[in-house]
């Protein structure tokens, strides 16, 4: 079954953004809700493709659970099913859903590369690097980085594009100590994750991390993490260097968007179940191989 929006009764909606939508429970804790919600070109789709938030859930619980002795994250530990009080209500957020601490969002997005792709490779080839970092001459598109790069970038409102900016960028909306922090927790992040991930198989060529602070001035990994909503992965058997690898993300989806002759502007055409449903089994092939856990996923 898909989700493409939640309509819970037993809690006031904060916030419906691209993929989650966000509850009240209490003055301490929000319910984030991962629908199956897909945005492509910065156009929300009209169709979900299924199971998707179930995916981006159990994922991101995994790497939550295993990168927790790195950084602190937002969940609470509470039961979401918990804090409804309809059995409609939970139906719809089963597997769904985390209850969270209530932090105040950091204004940057953390994103950390591995392998010159995606906006990095169009940096390179116009400026010699992303974010102001300058990369050593003649590298090739997919090739491995000499080492991690962090690279933040603004938080767009709806519908605008973020944008990549320095870490001295960064510095002036943070300050020293904070940037310092983000910086270090994102690049020990993503090692561990694309070491685990070097043992199953795939690449990370990168991916983005979201921060959050609590009263105390403490930072916590916030969001969702590591999931092919906000990674590139690569299968490490199909990896070569100087041509882009086939990803485990919603690539299909834009292939298909950039043929249909749509203009990218709202609305978005409809898209085909051939095409939700290709999608849906490159996200489960990611969950499966990262976790181990399958989900039944089914189009209607």
């Amino acid at each position: 079954m898909s989700l493409y929006e939640s309509n819970l009764t037993s809690l006031p909606l904060l916030h419906r953004g691209k993929v989650r939508d966000i509850y009240a429970v209490n003055e301490q804790h929000l319910l984030i809700v991962q629908t199956d919600r897909l945005s492509a070109f910065d156009v929300i789709l009209p169709t979900a493709v299924p199971d998707k938030g179930r995916v981006l859930t159990t994922l991101s619980n995994f790497w939550f659970d295993k990168l927790q002795h790195i950084i602190s994250n937002h969940l609470s530990g509470i039961v979401p099913e918990s804090v409804v009080k309809t059995d409609a209500d939970r139906l719809q957020i089963s597997g769904r859903a985390f209850v969270v601490k209530r932090l105040q969002p950091l204004p940057i997005e953390a994103i950390v590369r591995g392998y010159l792709a995606g906006s990095a490779w169009k940096d390179y080839q116009k400026t010699g690097g992303p974010c102001g970092v300058t990369l050593p001459a003649g590298m090739q598109q997919a090739q491995k980085l000499p080492h991690a790069l962090f690279t933040p970038s603004t938080k767009a409102a709806a519908g605008a594009h973020d944008e990549n900016i320095s870490f001295e960028q960064a510095v002036k909306l943070l300050g020293v100590a904070r940037a310092n922090e983000v910086r270090a927790a994102s690049l020990a992040l993503y090692t561990e994750a694309a070491e685990y991930a070097k043992t199953k198989g795939l690449i990370i060529a990168d991916t983005k991390f979201e921060f959050g602070l609590d009263a105390a001035g403490k930072l916590y990994l916030i969001d969702e993490a590591l999931t092919p909503d906000s990674s590139r992965f690569w299968p490490a058997d199909q990896y070569q260097i100087g041509s882009s690898p086939p990803s485990f993300d919603k690539q299909i989806v834009r292939d298909w968007l950039e043929k249909s002759g749509w203009n990218k502007q709202a609305p978005a055409p409809e898209l085909p179940n051939a095409v939700l449903q290709k999608t849906a089994d490159k996200y489960q092939e990611a969950l499966y191989r990262l976790t181990g856990q399958q989900l039944v996923s089914v189009v209607h």
